[in-house]
């Protein structure tokens, strides 16, 4: 799964144990050039030493939230290498009093909020990359299970990741033309600094961990292989996916 010569940006590292590192690691390791986001002064600390060990030659602040970071770090890639093969949209909020309270009962600026950073951006970023991906591309996002079923506790994320799911289908059937692939990756329960957020997450680990066929929970390093298949020309053919890396998790009823 050779990645030599393609250049990917990746946005969502918050620290080592973030989905998107392990997803950055891989593409690195496979020979990927990566331009790698930091979300503000406070994150770049525990984010730049990780880029740097990725050999990134492009590192970015990028706060979807703030008006042009975006846009900036876009026109930056454009300068620095004139396109993009990949990028990876690794970033989800909703605030705390939003994400902890019943769907019912959330807030209509929450909602909003959690929509525009966790659906919209991905859109946004699609937007600015199709004009890079001259040859084609892959874009990948991160969702999970708890957009299809109720999983308890993941409260107002459920409905916001259904909508980043129906995006992808969208995006893939709208790129197409352009060969460019859009898939959602939707790993298990795994311990990020996001997860975090959510009210009794252990107790969620662990449930899920008895019912999982391999009773073994999935690794960063587990979705950082299959999203460096997805991006890799040999998986050219697939596109408006949802790829599950959840030890089979989602076939049980």
């Amino acid at each position: 799964m050779s990645l030599a010569g393609k250049k990917g940006l990746v946005v969502g590292i918050a620290n080592e144990h973030s989905i998107a590192y392990g997803c950055a690691k891989a593409f690195r390791n496979a020979g990927a050039d990566l331009a790698v986001t930091y979300l503000n002064a406070k994150a770049e600390p525990y984010v730049r030493p990780l880029a740097e060990e990725l050999q990134s030659p492009l590192i970015a602040a990028c706060d979807v939230r703030e008006p042009g970071q975006l846009e900036a770090l876009f026109a930056r890639i454009e300068k620095e290498w004139g396109k993009l093969d990949f990028l990876l949209h690794s970033i989800a909020f909703a605030p705390k009093e939003d994400l902890h309270s019943r769907v019912v009962d959330c807030t209509s600026a929450g909602f909003a909020l959690a929509m525009d950073v966790s659906c919209h951006s991905f859109i946004r970023m699609a937007h600015h990359a199709e004009p890079l991906m001259k040859d084609g591309g892959c874009l990948l996002t991160v969702t999970f299970y708890g957009s299809e079923k109720v999983v308890e506790e993941y409260n107002l994320m459920g409905p916001v990741k259904a909508a980043l799911e129906s995006s992808v289908r969208y995006m893939a059937a709208e790129l197409g033309k352009k060969r460019i692939r859009v898939h959602a990756l939707s790993p298990g329960p795994l311990k990020t600094r996001a997860a975090s957020g959510i009210d009794r997450f252990d107790e969620l680990l662990e449930r899920t961990r008895q019912r999982m066929p391999e009773r073994q929970l999935v690794s960063i390093e587990d979705v950082g292989s299959v999203a460096t298949f997805l991006v890799g020309d040999g998986a050219k053919a697939l596109t408006g996916n949802l790829e599950y890396i959840d030890g089979g998790y989602h076939v049980l009823g």
